[in-house]
């Protein structure tokens, strides 16, 4: 005897061995056995044999009409036996009880199984609607086929016209072109973003890049809604300075200026202006939701994505020719020491007189040119009031450093301006420690300093950023908190940053703490906008620290691709390099560091030769290898030895630094010196000459 039986779901026929009680013992084709209880058993036969029924009744099953097996059905519950007298008539055996069975359960669009054997029809509105859904689907299959041979064919579907960018960047996984998409790229072993740039989806490696970019951090569009900007105090006094800027040419965020008066004993009041959009920014209003979402101005080679609206930064920056609301910090100077004897912080508008340029400053402002006097430029007398002082604030700073174990910083000579036309790009070299960044620099970190101490000393929370090794040996960890702790890598004893509002977030918030100071008094911890132990300010510091990390990453990702385009474009299949360490090397022509395979132990510095094996900017990757080697380096063995250990933290800043400001060239380097960042990736100073880079 044979029986047909239902296990797990799926149905099998087998021949009895056994029967004990309620329970048969079955051999199945193949030869396994299993033990079958009498209930699971649907159909008991003699004739045919057991794989002869499953073969003739699954082909049998196939033949049986479901549009005419759901009009023979009833309406209520049925069993599958019952629906065989009616379908076959009088004349059925085993063979077409199986093949029933087999049809009904496999139809569930039709039928809906009830029990062992039991099965109703579905509703007819139901049915007709799961038809119709099934049509979609097959129709859809089809559609997706042709879409996938299209593309497998190297050709792109009319129907992905707009649609490319958001496929490879926050797709719908249930549409039939990212299944398309996903299924020919699978076939053809290349990834989806290769595949529509084989296809002429995507205009260029770089779109898909900056698309990523967009779609995670402005869903909505770089765009800005229509604000109004609050009014200034109509009480905000006019000072009796004529003030300056230095910055690059395309800069037009301008955040700091500087002033110089000379007086009566003989000593010099110099003055650092900060544009103040605290002074027409309230916090919570519309122009503070804007900023607080961006939290700062994105860089990257070619273009910028402003933290604040245009008209909103025209109103605040420091722009040439009229006077512009300010928070400035006066500090008066003993000439013959270069000692800071007093200092003073207002809030009010400061005549801008010129906005300088380095392209038109950097060959006449030199060390020699101040030393001798030479050259003719705007606000000469005010830059060699400002050099010695900016000498003596960097000594100053490493003695601090010294006492914290440290060396000193290390000053870089060269950084890189990267200018975009389109797809082409020009890279060229900008020297760095110049008399002018210095003057920046030391100016800014003096007044994020002084300002941190302001704040502090009013027992207004603001925002800090920190570098502390508390006396342990090893790299210190540099963080951003809300109160007042020593920055050991920048030899200061507290660093509020304050000096960029236009373009970061933390800025903005620390000016409305300090305007709170100046325009209150010891009052101020009642008046800020942000109390002591504010939860909301703690928030800041997270979403802040996480956001500029993430843009900094990406200025960094675009100026390795556009220096791999540069690669590219120039034609370059050999490229000279310097050692670095280990496998690492950096390019002479570009700011680009490379891993070398088999490079093998050579000492830092020493010049190679690398073939350009390949390119991949879709990936922004490199393959190199090396030709030989060119030079090596002379130096005695101490000073090659301490020069090995500085640079490294050099190159860690090539690596990790978010721009290229004259401030944040200082600050990085610092930081680099005494270990890494916690949070932000040790994310530099702003201080407007990122753009530069960015232009």
């Amino acid at each position: 005897m044979n029986v047909f039986f239902e296990e797990s779901g799926s149905f099998k026929a087998g021949s009895v061995l056994s029967r004990q009680g309620d329970a048969f013992q079955v051999e199945l084709p193949g030869g396994r056995r299993a033990k079958v209880r009498a209930k699971d058993v649907l159909i008991e036969f003699e004739k045919p044999a057991a794989s002869e029924l499953m073969q003739q009744a699954d082909a049998a099953a196939q033949e049986i009409d479901l549009d005419f097996l759901w009009e023979c059905a009833p309406a209520e519950e049925f069993a599958y036996t019952a629906l065989a007298a009616e379908y076959f008539g009088e004349t059925y055996g085993p063979v077409e009880r199986a093949a029933l069975v087999l049809r009904l359960h496999g139809s569930p669009v039709y039928f809906r199984r009830k029990g062992r054997g039991q099965y109703q029809r579905a509703p007819e509105e139901q049915l007709k609607m799961a038809l119709a859904s099934l049509e979609r689907k097959r129709q859809q299959a089809l559609v997706q086929a042709q879409y996938e041979e299209e593309l497998k064919a190297g050709k792109l579907p009319a129907a992905f016209d707009g649609k490319v960018l958001g496929l490879l960047t926050r797709p719908d996984k249930n549409a039939i072109e990212y299944k398309a998409l996903e299924a020919a790229a699978g076939a053809l072993g290349v990834s989806p973003a290769r595949l529509m740039l084989d296809c002429g989806g995507i205009a260029s490696a770089r779109a898909l890049h900056e698309a990523r970019f967009l779609a995670e951090f402005f869903p909505h569009g770089t765009g800005f809604p229509p604000v109004t900007v609050g009014s200034l105090p109509d009480d905000l006094p006019r000072a009796d300075v004529n003030a300056f800027s230095i910055d690059d040419i395309t800069t037009t965020e301008i955040d700091d200026a500087f002033s110089v008066e000379h007086l009566a004993d003989g000593r010099v009041r110099i003055g650092v202006h900060i544009a103040a959009p605290a002074l027409g920014i309230v916090r919570g209003d519309a122009v503070d939701a804007i900023a607080r979402t961006r939290l700062s101005t994105v860089y990257m080679p070619g273009d910028k994505i402003t933290m604040l609206p245009d008209d909103v930064v025209d109103v605040f920056t420091l722009k040439e020719g009229d006077y512009r609301p300010a928070l400035s910090l006066y500090i008066i100077v003993n000439r013959d020491t270069q000692e800071i004897v007093a200092s003073e912080t207002r809030a009010e508008r400061v005549f801008v007189k010129n906005n300088l340029r380095h392209n038109t400053l950097d060959e006449l402002v030199t060390e020699q040119t101040l030393a001798d006097g030479s050259g003719d430029y705007p606000h000469k007398d005010d830059i060699a009031v400002l050099w010695p002082l900016a000498q003596a604030l960097f000594e100053k700073r490493q003695l601090a450093r010294a006492g914290y174990g440290l060396k000193r910083e290390v000053q870089r000579n060269t950084d890189y301006n990267f200018y975009v036309d389109g797809e082409h790009v020009t890279i060229t070299p900008r020297r760095r420690g110049s008399p002018l960044d210095l003057i920046v620099s030391e100016l800014a970190i003096l007044a994020n300093s002084t300002w941190g101490a302001f704040l502090h000393d009013h027992t207004v929370p603001g925002i800090y950023r920190s570098q502390r090794g508390f006396g342990a040996p090893g790299p210190k960890r540099t963080r951003m908190q809300t109160s007042a702790a020593p920055h050991e890598g920048l030899g200061v004893p507290q660093y509020a940053w304050s000096t960029s509002p236009l373009r970061r977030y933390v800025d903005l918030v620390n000016q409305w703490q300090l305007l709170a100071c100046v325009q209150h008094g010891v009052t101020a911890k009642l008046a800020a906008p942000f109390k002591p132990k504010d939860a909301d300010l703690y928030a800041v510091v997270q979403g802040f620290d996480d956001t500029y990390s993430a843009y900094a990453d990406y200025q960094r990702r675009m100026e390795y691709f556009w220096c791999l385009r540069w690669l590219v474009q120039e034609g370059k299949k050999q490229v000279v390099a310097s050692v670095v360490k280990g496998d690492l090397v950096r390019l002479e022509d570009v700011p680009l560091l490379l891993h070398v395979p088999a490079l093998g132990v050579h000492a830092r510095g020493t010049r190679v030769l690398l073939d350009v094996m390949s390119i991949d900017e879709l990936t922004i990757e490199a393959s190199v290898r090396l030709l030989n080697v060119l030079d090596v380096p002379v130096a005695a063995g101490g000073e090659a030895a301490e020069e090995e250990e500085e640079g490294e933290n050099g190159d860690d800043v090539l690596l990790d630094a978010g721009d290229a400001s004259a401030q944040a060239e200082a600050e990085a380097l610092a930081e680099a010196d005494a270990g890494p960042a916690e949070g932000d990736g040790a994310a530099a100073e702003s201080n407007g000459n990122e753009e530069e880079r960015a232009s």
